[in-house]
């Protein structure tokens, strides 16, 4: 009884084929070249945030420093427009964020 338990578990393993060095290291070599890639997309995207951002919120400060003055009017649309900037580049500075998540999640084929 025991052997037949035995014997019918060796023949339900599955065999597979031993993965090369060769492959393995074309799969660590593809890896690292999509690593490089997400890290060149988030850092593009990163830097354009950055910039818009910082205009946005210079417009902003910009604005509020047009309040209260002769230029009232416009300091309030420099305030809302500015705001408005700075959040846009606030929002693709961390949607940049997305591109560092991603790597190739594929399975070794046996």
């Amino acid at each position: 009884m025991i052997i037949l338990i035995s014997a019918q578990q060796l023949w339900a393993q599955e065999t597979t084929r031993p993965i090369s060095i060769e492959e393995q290291i074309l799969a660590l070599q593809t890896d690292v070249n999509d690593i490089k890639l997400n890290l060149n997309l988030s850092e593009k995207k990163f830097k354009r945030g950055i910039a818009t951002a910082t205009i946005g919120y210079t417009v902003t400060i910009a604005g509020g420093l047009m309040l209260g003055r002769k230029n009232d009017e416009l300091g309030k649309v420099l305030l809302v427009t500015g705001g408005a900037t700075g959040i846009t580049g606030t929002i693709l500075m961390v949607d940049a964020f997305k591109y560092l998540g991603r790597i190739g999640k594929r399975k070794v084929k046996p």
